[in-house]
């Protein structure tokens, strides 16, 4: 089992889709709390979605229960908490929402998990991949970059 994971900003459309057609990946799955923002251009939600069906023949699903909340954002990105505070307060929302057992593995198997940041070090999409490879065992994470 492959889980990838791609962000699509300082990306051109191009790269983006084109990062996605050479992974092989079969679905995107977006882990955003917000998939509508007009900063997110080519990746809004309903533009995403036909883009990936018409470009890269890739099903598209939300699944929000792989987000963090809105309060852990802001104290992420406007109270400044820190990477690392960040990261154990989101893996103890997952745990919280036992995702491992919410989520079925095959809608999770060759998908790319979506996310805005542009590399996955310090972004939620990599935890989710890691907090479910490890929990399901047999699971290969790669980023795309």
């Amino acid at each position: 089992m492959t889980i990838y994971t791609i962000g699509f900003t300082k990306k051109t459309a191009e790269r983006f889709f084109g990062l996605l057609r050479g992974s092989g990946a079969v679905g995107l799955v977006d882990v955003r709390l917000n998939n509508v923002s007009q900063l997110a251009g080519f990746a809004k939600r309903d533009d995403l979605k036909y883009f990936l069906r018409e470009l890269c023949g890739m099903s598209y699903v939300h699944r929000t229960e792989l987000a963090p909340t809105q309060a852990m954002l802001d104290d992420y990105k406007k109270q400044g908490i820190g990477w690392p505070a960040y990261a154990s307060r989101f893996l103890e929302l997952m745990r919280h929402r036992g995702v491992e057992d919410a989520v079925a593995r095959d809608s999770i198997d060759n998908a790319v998990l979506l996310c805005s940041e542009d590399k996955p070090h310090q972004c939620h999409r990599r935890l989710v991949a890691e907090y479910l490879a490890e929990h399901w065992g047999g699971v290969a994470v790669e980023h795309l970059v």
